[in-house]
């Protein structure tokens, strides 16, 4: 019977003894866990700061008006750093400018120094020009055919028109879908000058001008340079676009 009763006390010690080591397992688990979620928060923290910050001035420095929205990615909950017990460095890491997808370098500099590389994107929003409508191809933008609308172009590759007079009486070059964003490799001036077209060759030297008829073997716009036939002499010249059926050459 003395034995048995030495046996249960030795177990409960045993026990005992256990369930200590188990509990402060735990709450150093938790403190650990705790620590790493602070360090995350103040690195998400500084992060934002940094973009927001130099977002910011880069908008300022540029020129460039509109809303923007600065967000940090979600970082590993299973990363475990040394507690900083200095400022956090933070740099632009890539791209050169702070717009899109960003990736951002943040540095403990301690005589535990760690770093970590922390992606977040910017979004910026502008008034650019939209189709209001369908628009086929090598049709001419009218006034009502385009508006303003604010559109993220922090991502865009195909560029953008802030001001709808760049846009109001170009052709375009391919089908536009209603609410499309309009680039400007979408437009072209319309021709004042078509492929076959009889046109007027001018020739201007100091205080006199010749006059001669012409074929243009090409179409242009006013201002573009294209080759037109002289009727009389059979000769093809470059001639400058001057207006409709109208071209002029350098004497």
């Amino acid at each position: 019977m003395k034995q048995i009763k030495t046996f249960n006390w030795q177990t409960k010690i045993h026990y005992r003894a256990l369930s200590q080591a188990f509990w402060l397992c735990c709450l150093t688990a938790l403190a650990f866990s705790t620590q790493a979620q602070t360090l995350q928060q103040n690195i998400i923290g500084t992060s934002e700061a940094f973009l927001e910050k130099i977002t910011a001035q880069y908008l300022a420095d540029n020129s460039i008006t509109g809303r923007h929205t600065v967000t940090i990615g979600r970082l590993d909950p299973r990363l475990r750093l040394p507690p900083c017990s200095e400022p956090l460095q933070t740099s632009l890491e890539s791209p050169a400018q702070p717009l899109g997808r960003v990736t951002l370098r943040v540095r403990c500099d301690t005589h535990t120094p760690w770093t970590i590389f922390v992606p977040a994107q910017v979004n910026l929003y502008r008034q650019v020009a939209i189709a209001s409508r369908s628009l086929p191809r090598n049709s001419v933008v009218q006034a009502s055919d385009v508006q303003l609308a604010e559109r993220d172009i922090s991502s865009l590759r195909q560029g953008y028109i802030l001001d709808l007079e760049n846009v109001i009486g170009q052709k375009l070059t391919r089908q536009v879908q209603p609410n499309q964003i309009i680039s400007a490799n979408y437009l072209k001036p319309v021709a004042a000058v078509s492929k076959g077209d009889e046109v007027v060759i001018i020739a201007r030297a100091r205080s006199m001008s010749v006059r001669m008829p012409g074929t243009a073997m090409e179409e242009g716009a006013i201002g573009q340079q294209i080759r037109v036939r002289n009727t009389r002499s059979q000769r093809i010249v470059h001639a400058r676009v001057t207006g409709p059926g109208q071209v002029e050459v350098a004497m």
